[in-house]
This record gives C-alpha cells, structure tokens and sequence, in this order.
C-alpha cells in the first residue's frame, strides 16, 4: 500500500524567520531535514511527503522549493504567502509557476480568530476559490465559527483543516468543537488532517483513550474520502517518535474499512486534494 505523508515539515535554525523556533523549544531547536526523515520513511514504507511552511515569510516558500527540487520524496509544498499584501495575486501566479508549489498555509494559530474575515483576505481567499487552489487551515477550536462564516461566504473554498483543529483534549471536552468540526464538514470540498494528535510540550504525558473520541468524531464526520495522514514530525517529536505518532494513526483504523478506504486514507486523498501529478 502507497503512503504519503500529508503533513511535515524541513527546517534549518540557521534561517532567522521561524519566530517560535528558539532554544526554548528543546530538541526541536535542531536542523530537520531530508537526511534526518529519509530513514524512518524507508522503515515504516512512506513514499513521500507533502512540506508544511514553518514560517511566515516568502524566504520559507524559497527554502521550501529549492529542497523539493534537490529531493525527490517531497511531493510538494504548501507554502506561505502574504494574504495582505496588495501584491498577492502577482504573487501567487509567481509560485503557481513552480510544480510543487501544491498549496498555502497562512499561519492562522498565530493570528487572531477573525484574522480571516478581513476584506482584503477574503478578496484574495476568493481568488484561491476561483482557482480551486489549496488552502491549509491551522485551526485552533477558536477559529472555527470564523472558517464557517467564511466557507458560508466561499462555499467550494478548497480547504482542509490541520491537526483536527486541536480540540482541548486535556479536558475531555467535545463541545463546542465537535459540533463546529460538523458544520464544516457539511462543506464537501473541506477536508481534515488527522495530525498533530499529540501534545505541543516537551515530554508531555498523552494516551490513545484521550485521543480516541476526537478522532473517532473525524472519521464518522468526514468519512474516508476526506480525511489524510499526517506525522507532524518533527513537532510530534515534542512528546511522541515518529514511530509513536504512526502507530497511534494506525490503531484508528477500522476493522471494516476496505482495501481501497486505506489506500484513499493514506495515500489517494491528498494526491486527490493537493492536485498531485505522482
């Protein structure tokens, strides 16, 4: 069975843009690139990866394709862009050039909740509409009556919600997350990534009963045909190996799903959703 990783990301902390990247973050304060992921692709049968931006700068979509076009494994990258800037649309017909230029991802957990409901977003957010281009959408709980105003605005926006929306799993509280998570995928060309499952803290304690219900509440709402695997390395490496995170993905799966659910599961959505040419 093919996979491809829908989620992760390359960084080098040579590179002074990352913001939230410091000393403090601990073991994620080191350089993750290719050579570092190829080994546990080759052991756990990945044939590639989607790159995730990690930045918010035009100098992180550079980085970002200049690895894909020296690495073979990546299949694409979602990159960033400035959804403010009046330059965007000559912006964006730039790096649609790029054949691996598969997506963007503003980084919206940094931003405030109605960040996307600024005119000016949304003209450019209706220009991806018309496109039919990605859009990666890093949702906290609290964006999402905003991502519901705006799909109700932008109807067949091509999306798909990061991580499940980081619900406050530590709670063991399902509303109103569940109940949102619903309404949005009442929007057929909305998907989800079931990542970034584990905590964002160093060593931090988690458990696959905690997690089970979120995931679980994923997969009857979006149903296979919409939802993707995604590592999260190297931030799962926060509180989780690579190893932990895939086998976690793993113990979800349903008994009675078919050959094809899988392949669409793991592999055959995000080729379907990114446009892929692999």
């Amino acid at each position: 069975m093919k996979i491809l990783d829908s989620h992760q990301h390359y960084w080098d902390i040579s590179r002074t843009d990352y913001g939230w990247l410091t000393p403090e973050t601990g073991r994620l304060y080191a350089n993750y690139l290719p050579e570092h992921l190829k080994p546990l692709m080759e052991k756990h049968g990945i044939q590639g990866t989607i790159v995730i931006q990690a930045a918010p700068s035009l100098e992180e979509t550079h980085f970002l394709l200049e690895l894909a076009e020296k690495e073979k494994s990546v299949a694409g990258v979602v990159g960033w862009l400035d959804l403010e800037s009046d330059d965007f649309l000559d912006c964006f017909e730039f790096y649609r050039k790029h054949t691996k230029f598969i997506g963007i991802r503003p980084m919206i957990q940094d931003l405030p909740s109605v960040w996307l409901l600024q005119e000016k977003v949304m003209n450019h957010l209706r220009i991806l509409e018309e496109k039919q281009f990605p859009i990666d959408l890093q949702a906290n709980p609290r964006h999402l009556p905003s991502i519901l105003y705006l799909l109700e605005q932008l109807p067949t926006l091509r999306g798909v919600i990061n991580h499940i929306a980081k619900p406050p799993m530590e709670e063991s509280s399902l509303e109103p997350w569940k109940g949102l998570m619903e309404r949005i995928a009442s929007y057929s060309n909305i998907m989800c990534k079931i990542s970034g499952l584990v905590p964002e803290k160093t060593d931090a304690s988690w458990s696959r009963d905690t997690i089970k219900p979120y995931v679980d509440h994923i997969i009857s709402t979006f149903g296979t045909d919409r939802i993707m695997f995604g590592s999260d390395w190297p931030v799962c490496l926060y509180s989780a190996s690579f190893e932990e995170v895939f086998q976690l993905f793993h113990s979800f799966l349903q008994s009675n799903w078919s050959k094809r659910e899988r392949e669409n599961v793991f592999y055959h959505n995000a080729v379907r959703f990114y446009k892929l040419t692999i």
